[in-house]
């Protein structure tokens, strides 16, 4: 594995970037370092220590080379240029990214032109954007058509109509001011263009102004029509700018980037702010095939949201391009990897200062907090998209047959977690997944009753109630259906799960295959998810199993995983509650939870139920007078 190694003093310590190479002569994995002679000697440690991805890829890896670079900056872009030209197999994946619509006006042009592009990448044009969906981009260009009128057709059209002398409909329709057959010079047709661009920029308040103060002295001159075409203008400027509402200060520009991070991919979702208002949005996914922290995550999705090309001349039209491209702000939530390189970077790109940091409070910080919602949000609908595609299903309880070499596809698998503080309210929550799916009238609660803080020895509990009544509850089965009988509760314990699975690694493994070995269950395989690497492991087994990063059965299991850990979660914290919420009440002869629960919800604390008259409280339903005056005497006696 380590015969391509170089010698280390042959390796500089300075900045640079680096490729692998695979035997096929296939660039496999990409990645930069300010000092290239530590980060490529720690591809070569013991590879026990390694992550398993480094390990594999530094495994099918032959060759290496490297460039060295003056800055880190150098570094930031050629290192993006070669991930672009060699795609390499593991470096970051994007997925559910797609080519995203802006909107474009031709500035460089004589006659600019106003269209709906799916790429920004010509010198000399505006773009702005990106927005989620075509449709809201045209119909903001069909309202901006009303106010300022400039061509949006394209080339051919235009000199076929020069040509012609005849305007199209869209000058009849007030849509174009018609440069074609010179209703408007080039000049005022550009200071139409101009506006039409500032009002994207989130400058259309005074415009706005404007068309009213005209308005009102049309309507003075008696000039009705032109009054009433000032209207149409006003309305259609006003749904505009209500479609880019005021998030922030007028002075605003910055661009809001949030990540949500899952062991297997990252949710990405980043809002553009101009002068105040949301210009535009994007959203995707990162599929983590690289051993990278969240801030190397964040700035891979950096890279991806502003992959641009160099700009050939800096003319004055492409100044303003990148200053509307590129923020003064860029707020994150979480600092990438080099923040004074990145800053340095995008300042070069801009032109200007441009500062990257988390925002701490404010509006700002609750934008944040917004875009970090929705990044759940495509985390979410990616791992639902999946689930709902029958083919995915299959092959993942196929690709976990053979992974853990049971008999058969676990069609059933239940999994166990537990939740407690330090021992305390422990409770445990079995789920229950079905074809790949969620079966939800089959999970269960498991109050512990064992008094330890210990995870295995919890488990062992959960397995053994799980599976004391197993055989009974298959022989009585066989014996209602032998009496054409049903039972829904016999159905669910006797019903064997293909697969049960434990959140934990080895020790709690094997503490559920010792509960069911007690039990003398040997038909029911069982295995453990240790959450750190996503290794999972098998009872009596020194080495766990590795999955491939991105299969179907990684994510199946993944998923059930995280349902029970929620669950879990939810239970307990839903019995800490009531212990903490309602403990002199428990004290209380002949209430019991529900009553306790139905005051609490009435009067809000315990204070309050304790100050509360006999009346009042025989007014919550299932107190009655006798129990009305034991609570108030015992909630009122002097200690």
């Amino acid at each position: 594995m380590t015969s391509f190694r170089p010698v280390a003093g042959e390796i500089p310590t300075s900045a640079g970037v680096y490729r692998f190479w695979d035997r096929n002569r296939r660039v496999i994995y990409v990645g930069k370092a300010t000092n290239l002679r530590s980060r490529l000697s720690s591809y070569f440690a013991d590879p026990e220590t390694l992550h398993p991805r480094t390990r594999a890829m530094v495994t099918e890896a032959v060759d290496i080379d490297w460039v060295v670079v003056d800055t880190e900056v150098e570094a930031l872009s050629l290192e993006y240029s070669w991930i672009k030209e060699f795609d390499p197999r593991f470096n970051v994946k994007y997925r559910d990214d797609k080519s995203y619509p802006y909107l474009a006006v031709t500035m460089r042009d004589e006659y600019p032109r106003v269209s709906v592009v799916r790429e920004a990448k010509r010198t000399g044009t505006r773009y702005f954007g990106p927005y989620a969906h075509a449709w809201a981009i045209r119909e903001t260009m069909e309202e901006l058509l009303r106010v300022f009128p400039i061509r949006s057709c394209r080339d051919g059209v235009f000199r076929q109509a020069k040509s012609q002398n005849r305007p199209c409909l869209l000058a009849h329709i007030e849509k174009c001011s018609a440069p074609c057959v010179g209703w408007i010079d080039a000049h005022d047709h550009r200071v139409l263009a101009e506006k039409f661009c500032s009002v994207l920029q989130g400058q259309g308040d005074r415009y706005l102004t404007e068309l009213e103060h005209r308005m009102r002295e049309h309507a003075a001159t008696e000039e009705f029509e032109s009054a009433a075409r000032d209207r149409d203008r006003i309305g259609a400027l006003a749904r505009v700018l209500e479609r880019n509402a005021l998030v922030l200060p007028d002075a605003t520009d910055a661009d809001v980037i949030a990540l949500a991070d899952s062991d297997l991919e990252a949710g990405v979702q980043a809002f553009f702010v101009r002068q105040g208002r949301i210009t535009g949005e994007r959203g995707f996914t990162l599929e983590k095939t690289e051993d990278l922290t969240v801030n190397g995550y964040v700035e891979r999705a950096l890279q991806r949201l502003y992959d641009t090309p160099k700009v050939a001349s800096a003319t004055e039209l492409d100044l303003q391009a990148r200053d509307a491209r590129f923020p003064r702000e860029i707020l994150v939530s979480a600092l990438p990897d080099g923040v004074p390189a990145w800053e340095a970077w995008f300042s070069a790109q801009r032109g200007a200062a441009v500062t990257i940091r988390v925002p701490q409070r404010g509006d700002k910080r609750a934008l944040m907090a917004t875009a970090l919602t929705n990044a759940e949000g495509i985390l979410t609908r990616q791992s639902l998209r999946r689930s709902s595609d029958l083919t995915s299903r299959s092959r993942a309880l196929e690709e976990l047959q053979h992974a853990l070499q049971l008999d058969e596809p676990p069609l059933r698998v239940e999994c166990i977690d537990i939740s407690n503080t330090q021992g305390q309210d422990a409770m445990a929550s079995l789920v229950v997944f079905e074809d790949g799916l969620p079966k939800k009238r089959d999970y269960r609660s498991y109050a512990i009753t064992t008094v330890t803080a210990d995870d295995p020895a919890a488990i062992a509990e959960v397995i053994t109630r799980r599976f004391r009544n197993y055989r009974a509850a298959a022989f009585d089965r066989a014996e209602h259906r032998e009496k054409g009988q049903t039972s829904d509760d016999l159905e669910h314990r006797a019903y064997p799960p293909g697969l049960v699975l434990v959140d934990g690694g080895s020790p709690q493994v094997n503490a559920a295959a010792a509960a069911l070995q007690k039990l003398q269950i040997t038909d029911v395989p069982v295995a453990g998810l240790a959450k750190r690497l996503e290794e999972i492991w098998l009872p009596g087994e020194e080495s766990p199993v590795i999955l491939p990063r991105g299969s179907e059965a990684l994510y199946l299991v993944q998923r059930v995983r995280d349902e029970a850990h929620r669950t879990a979660i939810r239970l307990h914290r839903n019995k800490r509650g009531r212990r903490m919420g309602g403990g002199a009440l428990d004290a209380i002869p002949g209430l019991g939870p529900r009553r306790a629960q139905a005051l609490l919800k009435k009067f809000g604390s315990v204070r309050r139920v304790a100050a509360a008259s006999l009346e009042e409280l025989c007014d919550v339903p299932g107190i009655g007078p006798g129990l009305a005056a034991v609570i108030h005497t015992n909630l009122n006696e002097e200690p």
